[in-house]
Formats: structure tokens, C-alpha cells, sequence
């Protein structure tokens, strides 16, 4: 071993420095009284690792506590004699301070607090040291006086500190220094004692390397000297945290692993320190630091430090070191250990090139140059064909972290995306389903990286591998998957626009559609409906502006759709008959027989396909929705001018009223569902019309609540009377309705008395009397002043008779007396026919 021994004359030594030198050994290796009587005290660097595990937690927290007093006992008399510049007494304690750090008996968590105790301390030791003028020595001669210390860890903690203090000085070449103390520190091989002392070191001289454009750079000091110093140290640290391995015995192996876990980050900062290290280029880091580093990695044959500094190597060196040094890195991948987690490794180099890849487009042309993405596809498939027992996850993750990197760095390349793909296939195809749920979360990541990427799920439907890696999935994973695709759909607005796109989007979503397992779906939870319900946005995504591929499109859907099951059909068929009328409307106008599938699009062929698709619903527990199905195909027959096709969508819809609608409030709605329907229809011919409108007026008075009675049969009124040119103008069957409410008004007012025991509401007088109002400024000849006039008094009469005021109907009624009264007031026309009418 190699020492540093400047020579000094006697003649230049201070009175301050004879004095100390003739009793630094004395001295150093004196105790505190305190403390001479702790037996683990005569320890030396061969003592058995396994002795500081051998107590409890009690014995630990007490020998920490007391290892804490006996440093501030040290520190005080420490910091008194630093304050009187008096150097012999600062190095006695301070020695007796670092002997703490000598004990065996603390775990590495406690020794990490003993020891920044102790570093904490050694800091005002070191500006102490800075100024010779307190202490009156010289750097050289301090660096030779604390050499004579008694015990090696005291010594080399102090020798640490002054060599700091040594460098900054520049009386000695820094190189010279960093190599004496990197050397000297071999004397402490307890692997806890030792990998502090030179985490120590690391710290002390971290910013007195002679890096590119330091000032201790020069006068034969260079950059590699640095690289040296730091090389060398993590050399000798790693072999220590090694060795803690293999010392004890293997009941406490675990316990052994959980301390070097807590001690990897001392050997890690030296890694660390030669990333910020500026003159370390590219050549350099290729030719002489990585291959250094990986040489020790894989020659210490354990999992643990193999699986962390691989790590580190990623971590801490630039991103565009790793994209030049790719073969290297990938070689030593395939020499580690068989337990150290690779995929974990390549997953971390490639998560780290794929964020270089993205932050700017101007790098991508060095990933083609190096070939990056064949040499990752070969390394993955050899890890994994040499692993064979490599669980299904460790495989798709590594497939995934590829996936990733090759669409960040070559988006445009579809065929690697799906060579990727089809490479998880082939891993994948010995297993018929993947049972491992970390595996299925995985998967789903893969698929779902193209759709992040592209936002565009056209884009993902094209390729080939794509739907065949789903197959894999478990039924629960499949309806996930299909809801990432579905969701992705609706985000981006993707309109999907071929027939052929459609079939394989359905095939990649068919968990949702239909029962996979044969099974039914059972009680309709809230999750299933959330589900349905984006199946039917998903619908109304599909289009194309070619009618004909447009009809394609909707029978594809039907065929997928149709096998959905009973509880699915009321969810998926509204959007899609909704989507063939939007169809109907496009090409109305046009004609043709139904005669073979290659016949164009008509409205004719397209009511065929609406109608054998609605039918499906009388099957399903959902007439209402039925019904309207029915009523809106009607309409859109009406605006082609389709009389028979109209007509037969209202048979349907009053068959469902018949048969399938039984509760009366449905009942109410649907009846004023077609009331409205039939009074916007303009294509039926009188005998039609005459027969639905018979219809709606017979079910309105059949009704069975008497209210729910004279609301529809006023309404029939509206099908006697349509405002526009060419509507129909029945005057007088539209009194005979409104005459019929009355009664059936009147009807209801007997009803209440005699269950109440007083008249009922007139509310129903009002809001026929509205609907007088309504006809009487159409022009109905009709409906006069006077009739109008009568049915106010009435009412007036019946509130006069009421013994329970009802808020509501005297407001209701209060306001069309207000109505009335301003268009008397208005004048003109409408104020001469009002004027007769008095309130």
C-alpha cells in the first residue's frame, strides 16, 4: 500500500505541531471514561458480520442510545477545544467520537443514524482544519500527524477528512491524494464499517475531482484520474456489499437482504457521481467506464446487486449514451444471474429510450442509425427463449415496454407494431387462456398502447395480430378491453366507415354484445347498463357518406347485435333502427324491388331490414321502447311517401298497445305517443286515416282513470285539425271530441264526490277550456264565443261550490282569464272575436 509522506524539515514544523506529533498516539487511541467499559468495543475488521443481529430491538435501541451519548460526551469537548484552537485536545475526542462507529452491534438503519451523528460533527472538524491559523500546522504535516492515530476507523475518517482539506489547498497533486486515501481505506473490511468510511470518502472530495473545467483539473491531473478514483471506490464498496451475502448463517438470509437493501444506496452514489462527472464523453463512457461498471456486476454473481446497479447504470448515465452503447448493455444483460428479474431491466432501458425517443423528433434518426428496435426485439426473444420458465407476465411485459418504445420511435411502422404482437402470440400460444390477473392486466396495456398512441382505433383495427392476442383473455377481460376501444372510439370521434372495419371492431367487442360463456347476464346491474349504453353511442359512430356501404355497415351490425340476448336488445337495437332511418331520409326518393343482395339501397329494402329488426323486440320485455321504434319508422315512412309501409309500422304499434301495455300510466303516454305521431302523418289516404284515428279515439276513452280519459280525448281533438295547408279541418268532430271531455270531465267530478264526499278539482274544466281557446283562434266555426263563454261560467260556478281550494287550479285558471282579457285588449281581428267572451 502506498502512502503519501511529504517531507518537512524540523526547522519549518510549528511548536503546535511538535507537541501533538509527541502525543497524537497516545492520544488518539485514549478512551472516554465514559465508555472503556462497553465490551463490543475490541472489534476488529474480521469480527462476524452475523454479531450485530445476535440481540433484540430493545439491546439495539439501548447500544444506539448509547453510542449517540457517548458522541455528544466527545463532541462537547470537541467543539471547546476547537473553539480554543487547541488541536491536541481536537483530535483526542474527535478520535474518541469516530471510535463509535466501530461497533458491530447496530443494524444498518441504526448505524446510518450513529454515523450522521458523526458526520455532522466531522464537518466543523474539517473547517477547523481549513484554517491554519487556529491550529497552527500545516495540510501536509496534519495530513501525516493524523496517520499516527491509534485505531484504523478513527484514523481514516480523520485522514478523509484532512486529505478534503489537502486537495483544496493544491500543494499536492490531487490525483496522488485521491489515490492514497481510495488505497488506505482498504484496511477496513467490515462490510458496514467499511462501506461508510468510503460512502465517507465519496462525499468529502465529490466536488474536488478534477473534472472537465474544475479548478483542480490540470498539472497532470486529469479527468480519467477521477474516473479512477471513483471507479476503484465502487469497486471495493461493491465487493464489500457483496460479501455481506455470505456471512452468517442461512436462517437469516432474509434479514441479511432487507440490511443490504438499506445499504445499496451507498454503493449506488459512486455511480452516481461519475454521471455528473462533465469530462466523461461518450468514448470514454464506451470504452472505459461501462465496460468497468459491468464488469463488476457480472462478476458478483448476485441477483441482488446485479438486479440494482443495472438499475443505476440506466438511471444515472444520458440517454443517448445508452442508445450508442446498446450492444454492451445488451450482452451483459444475457450474463446475468438466472434470478435477477431481466425483464424488469430491458423494461427500464426501454421505458428510458422511449421518453428520449419523445422529447424531440430531432434524436429519432439516431435510433434508425444504431438499429435500435431489431437489437431490442432480438435481445427480448432470446431472454425469453432462454428463460423457459418465465411466467406469462415477465413476457408480456417486456413485449409491452417494446411495443411502447418502437411506437414512440417509429410510429409510421405498423408492420413492427405488429410484429410485436405476433411475437406475444407465439409466447402466448401454449396457453389456451391466461388464468394470472397480473398477465390480463398486462395484455390489456399492450392493446391498449396503439389506441393511445394513434388515437385512432381504424388504425389499430389494421392490424392483423391485434384481435388474435384477445383471444386469450378471459371473458371479464374481454368486456374491459372492449370498453378501452369503445371509450377510445367516442373520445377521439372516430367514425368507422367500411363494413370490414366494422366486422372486426364488433369481433374485438363481441364480450359486450353477446354472451361469451352461453350464459345469460341475469339482474340488469348498473355496470351492465353503463356497458349497453356504450355499445349504442358506439353505433351512431359508424358511417360512411356511400349509401350502399351505409346498408352494409347496418346488417353487419344487425348480425352481431341480434345474438346479443333478451336484456341486450332493448340497449343496442334504437340506435341502430335509428341509424337506418337517418338512412331512409337520405335516399328517399329512390325506388327498386328487393331482388339479391348487390340491388342498391332503398327505402323499401331498408323498412324490410327495420321491420324484421323491431320484431325481435316483441320477444323482450320492452314494448314502450318497441312502440316508439315503431312510431318514429312511421314517420320516416311518411316523409318517403310510403303509405303501406306507414300503415303497417301503426298496426305494429297498436298491436303492442293491445297486447303488451297493460300498467295505465304507460298506457296514457303511449296513447298520446300516437296521437302525436298520427297528426303529423300527411300520407294516408281518407279510409286509413279515418280507421287509425278511429282507433286512437276508441283506446282514449278506454282508458281507466277517468282523467287519463278526457286528456286523451281531448287531444284526439288534434286529428281532426292540422294547422297547415293541407292538414285536415274538421270542425265539427273536433267539438264532438271536446264535448266528450266534458262529459267525461263531469264524470270524474261525480266520481270524486262520491268517494270524497265533495266535488273534485275543476283543473280538467281548464284545460279544456284551453283547448277551446286553442280551436276557437284557429278559426274552428265550431267553437264559439259562447261556448266558450258557457264553459267559464261553469267553472267559475264549480269553484264557487268547492269546499277545498286547490292553489294550482286558481292559479291555472286566473292566468287564462288574464289571457283571454289581453287579447280582448290587443284589438284587430283576434281582439273582435274575443271581445263577445266576458270574465
Amino acid at each position: 500500500m502506498e502512502l503519501i509522506y511529504v517531507p518537512i524539515s524540523k526547522d519549518k514544523r510549528s511548536k503546535n505541531f511538535n507537541e501533538a506529533r509527541g502525543t497524537s498516539v497516545a492520544l488518539l487511541r485514549s478512551r472516554s471514561p465514559a465508555r472503556s467499559a462497553q465490551p463490543y468495543r475490541n472489534c476488529d475488521a474480521s469480527e462476524n458480520f452475523t454479531a450485530m443481529v445476535a440481540d433484540g430491538i430493545d439491546d439495539e435501541e439501548k447500544w444506539l442510545a448509547d453510542g449517540i451519548a457517548s458522541v455528544q460526551h466527545n463532541a462537547f469537548y470537541m467543539h471547546r477545544a476547537l473553539d480554543g484552537n487547541n488541536l491536541r485536545e481536537a483530535l483526542k475526542y474527535s478520535a474518541q467520537m469516530l471510535s463509535e462507529l466501530r461497533t458491530s452491534k447496530l443494524s444498518p438503519h441504526k448505524y446510518y443514524e450513529l454515523y450522521m451523528r458523526v458526520f455532522d460533527e466531522l464537518r466543523r472538524v474539517e473547517i477547523f482544519f481549513k484554517d491554519e491559523a487556529r491550529h497552527g500546522v500545516s495540510v501536509v504535516d496534519l495530513y501525516e500527524l493524523v496517520q499516527h492515530a491509534g485505531n484504523i476507523l478513527p484514523r481514516l475518517y480523520l485522514l478523509c477528512t484532512v486529505g478534503s482539506v489537502y486537495i483544496r489547498t493544491k500543494e499536492a497533486p490531487a490525483k496522488d491524494i485521491l489515490k492514497d486515501l481510495v488505497e488506505m481505506s482498504l484496511g477496513v473490511q467490515h462490510p458496514i464499517r467499511g462501506l461508510f468510511l468510503r460512502s465517507y470518502l465519496c462525499q468529502v472530495t465529490r466536488d474536488k475531482l478534477p473534472d472537465l473545467g474544475s479548478e483542480y483539473e490540470g498539472d497532470g491531473d486529469t479527468v480519467m484520474d477521477a474516473v479512477d478514483f471513483v471507479l476503484q471506490n465502487f469497486t471495493e464498496m461493491n465487493k464489500l456489499w457483496v460479501r455481506m451475502q455470505h456471512q452468517g448463517p442461512v436462517r437469516i438470509k432474509e434479514k441479511r437482504e432487507k440490511e443490504r437493501n438499506e445499504l445499496r444506496d451507498l454503493v449506488g452514489k459512486n455511480l452516481h457521481i461519475l454521471g455528473q462527472i462533465e469530462g466523461v464523453d461518450l468514448e470514454m463512457y464506451r470504452d472505459v467506464v461501462l465496460p468497468r461498471v459491468l464488469e463488476q456486476v457480472v462478476n458478483s454473481k448476485d441477483d441482488l446487486a446485479q438486479n440494482y446497479l443495472m438499475d443505476c447504470i440506466i438511471q444515472v448515465f444520458p440517454d443517448e449514451y445508452h442508445l450508442q452503447t446498446l450492444n454492451i448493455l445488451l450482452a451483459a444483460c444475457s450474463q446475468l444471474q438466472p434470478t435477477v428479474d431481466i425483464k424488469i431491466v430491458l423494461s427500464q432501458l426501454m421505458e428510458r429510450l422511449s421518453n428520449y425517443a419523445a422529447s424531440s423528433t430531432e434524436v429519432l434518426p439516431e435510433f434508425l442509425q444504431v438499429e435500435a428496435f431489431s437489437k431490442l426485439s432480438n435481445a427480448i426473444g432470446k431472454v425469453i427463449e432462454t428463460q423457459v420458465d418465465m411466467p406469462a407476465v415477465g413476457a408480456i411485459t417486456l413485449y409491452t415496454s417494446l411495443l411502447t418504445f418502437t411506437l414512440r420511435v417509429h410510429p409510421d411502422r405498423l408492420d413492427y407494431v405488429d410484429q410485436v404482437l405476433g411475437a406475444c402470440i407465439k409466447k402466448l400460444s401454449s396457453k389456451p387462456k391466461l388464468e394470472d390477473s397480473k398477465a390480463t392486466k398486462q395484455v390489456v396495456a399492450l392493446l391498449s398502447a396503439p389506441l393511445q398512441k394513434y388515437n385512432d382505433t381504424v388504425t389499430a383495427l389494421k392490424l392483423s395480430n391485434y384481435p388474435r392476442i384477445m383471444d386469450y383473455l378471459d371473458n371479464e377481460t374481454k368486456k374491459v378491453m372492449a370498453m378501452v376501444i369503445i371509450e377510445n372510439v367516442l373520445k377521439n370521434n372516430t367514425c368507422i366507415s367500411t363494413a370490414e372495419q366494422v366486422e372486426t371492431l364488433f369481433e374485438l367487442i363481441k364480450g359486450l354484445i353477446m354472451d361469451i360463456d352461453g350464459t345469460d347476464v341475469g339482474e340488469l346491474d348498473e355496470d351492465f347498463k353503463e356497458e349497453q349504453n356504450s355499445v349504442a353511442r358506439l353505433i351512431h359512430m359508424l358511417y360512411n357518406d356511400d349509401p350502399d356501404e351505409m346498408f352494409k355497415i347496418i346488417c353487419t351490425v344487425r348480425e352481431h347485435i341480434m345474438s346479443g340476448g333478451l336484456n341486450r336488445l332493448p340497449f343496442t337495437i334504437p340506435p341502430l333502427v335509428f341509424s337506418a332511418l337517418k338512412l331512409v331520409r337520405r335516399v328517399q326518393g329512390q325506388d327498386g324491388e328487393v331482388v339479391g343482395e348487390e340491388v342498391p339501397a332503398t327505402p323499401k329494402k331498408i323498412f324490410q331490414l327495420v321491420n324484421q329488426t323491431m320484431e325481435a323486440l316483441s320477444s323482450v320485455p320492452s314494448p314502450d321502447v318497441a312502440l316508439r321504434l315503431y312510431l318514429q319508422s312511421a314517420e320516416a315512412a311518411n316523409d318517403c311517401d310510403l303509405e303501406p309501409v306507414a300503415y303497417e309500422f301503426f298496426t305494429q304499434a297498436f298491436i303492442l298497445y293491445e297486447e303488451e301495455i297493460a300498467d295505465s300510466k304507460a298506457q296514457f303516454t303511449a296513447i298520446h305517443l300516437i296521437i302525436g305521431t298520427l297528426q303529423r302523418m300527411n300520407v294516408f289516404g281518407v279510409e286509413n286515416r279515418d280507421t287509425l284515428t278511429h282507433k286512437a279515439t276508441g283506446y282514449s276513452a278506454k282508458l281507466l282513470k277517468k282523467p287519463d280519459q278526457c286528456r286523451a280525448v281531448y287531444a284526439c281533438s288534434h286529428l281532426f285539425w292540422v294547422d297547415d295547408q293541407y292538414g285536415i279541418k274538421d270542425g265539427e268532430r273536433v267539438l264532438l271530441c271536446m264535448k266528450r271531455s266534458i262529459r267525461i270531465a263531469n264524470a270524474a267530478q261525480q266520481m270524486a264526490s262520491v268517494t270524497r264526499g265533495s266535488s273534485g278539482p275543476v283543473t280538467l274544466f281548464v284545460e279544456i277550456l284551453n283547448k277551446y281557446l286553442y280551436f276557437f283562434e284557429k278559426g274552428n266555426p265550431q267553437i264559439t264565443s259562447s261556448v266558450i263563454q258557457g264553459l267559464i261560467e261553469l267553472i267559475k260556478t264549480m269553484q264557487s261550490d268547492t269546499t277545498m281550494s286547490e292553489p294550482a287550479t286558481n292559479a291555472f285558471f286566473a292566468s287564462t282569464i288574464r289571457y283571454i282579457q289581453f287579447q280582448k285588449q290587443k284589438g284587430g281581428a283576434m281582439g273582435e272575436k274575443y271581445d263577445p267572451i266576458k270574465v
